[in-house]
């Protein structure tokens, strides 16, 4: 990584929950215009029919320091250069953000639609009449559920939670609300790959997705609607 990062700018563009048909207007644009798009390969999935002429370089969690220094040398040379990020950049990119704003004096930010309104839609809920939860972000478990239980004690507010990929996943999420004292009848639903071809649904009580299996996509997402009637 180059020392400074003075006068050099990169663009981050989020490309949505999976199907390509949710990419933003502005989103393709700035692949369009992109002389090297760089991105988790699944990710590049969604976008490879807008990439034109761009180079494409994949990355992973083992060399994704090493693609970002490339593309900061490319920047740094005034190639146009494009970071793509899964669902909204605002949801859960936070890491890969902090990245490449060590690597760019200017990031332009281009948000994307995120599984979570996607999740609501499905599960008609208002966002407005949610919290949001995301788990990606490593902490101790206790403290992690602890604003889940206490969301879900009250019951005022549907609860939207992104588990944190493969380690805690939903039903250790469940086992370990229910050891935390959350009723072990209140229902959730776990939807996976939202808005992709092989799009999953499943809904249950907390204690029954306690018992199933590990299986899990790394894009899932968990709501626990509040009970009829309530209100904030």
């Amino acid at each position: 990584m180059t020392t400074s990062n003075s006068g050099i700018k990169m663009t981050v563009v989020a490309v949505g929950p999976g199907d390509p048909e949710f990419l933003t207007i502005k989103g393709r644009q700035a692949l369009a215009d992109a002389d090297l798009v760089v991105g988790f390969k699944t990710v590049l999935d969604v976008v490879s029919a807008h990439t034109g002429d761009a180079e494409v370089r994949p990355m992973a969690y083992r060399d994704q320091e090493a693609v970002l220094d490339y593309a900061q040398e490319q920047a740094q040379q005034g190639k146009a250069c494009v970071v793509c990020v899964w669902g909204d950049l605002n949801v859960s990119a936070k890491e890969l953000l902090n990245r490449v704003r060590r690597r760019a004096e200017t990031v332009e930010l281009v948000p994307g639609v995120s599984s979570i309104q996607i999740a609501c839609a499905r599960a008609v809920i208002s966002l407005e009449e949610s919290t949001f939860i995301t788990l990606h972000q490593r902490w101790d478990r206790g403290s992690e559920l602890g604003e889940l239980i206490e969301l879900l004690e009250r019951g005022r507010r549907n609860v939207i939670l992104l588990p944190r990929p493969f380690d805690f996943m939903p039903p250790a999420i469940a086992a370990n609300a229910i050891a935390d004292g959350a009723d072990p009848a209140h229902p959730v639903t776990v939807f996976q790959r939202l808005s992709l071809p092989d799009e999953q649904r499943w809904d249950g009580t907390l204690a029954q997705c306690a018992e199933l299996p590990d299986e899990f996509s790394d894009l899932s997402i968990m709501v626990f609607p509040r009970p009829a009637g309530e209100h904030d």
